[in-house]
């Protein structure tokens, strides 16, 4: 499955929209996992799925994240507005 789960190209996302985005559960950060084209939230837990550039922030549509992921280096985060 491609990482952005469609026509097998990696997912962009524009840097200034990823510092606006929080986890819509939590409110906290997310950090960019490139390689799967996701955001994660490491305290909910979720990875949330990056389409065409364009972020799913729907809990219903985030993969679980498993214990391994959690237990690999967690991707850079991503810096909040300053």
């Amino acid at each position: 499955m491609a990482a952005d789960g469609r026509d097998g190209r990696k997912a962009m996302v524009d840097p200034r929209l990823l510092e606006l985005l929080a986890c819509p559960l939590t409110k906290g950060p997310l950090s960019w996992d490139p390689e799967r084209g996701e955001l994660i939230s490491r305290v909910a837990k979720l990875a949330y799925p990056v389409r065409d550039g364009i972020p799913i922030m729907l809990p219903s549509e985030a993969r679980a994240i498993s214990a391994e992921d959690l237990l690999a280096p967690p991707p850079p985060r991503l810096s909040g507005p300053s």
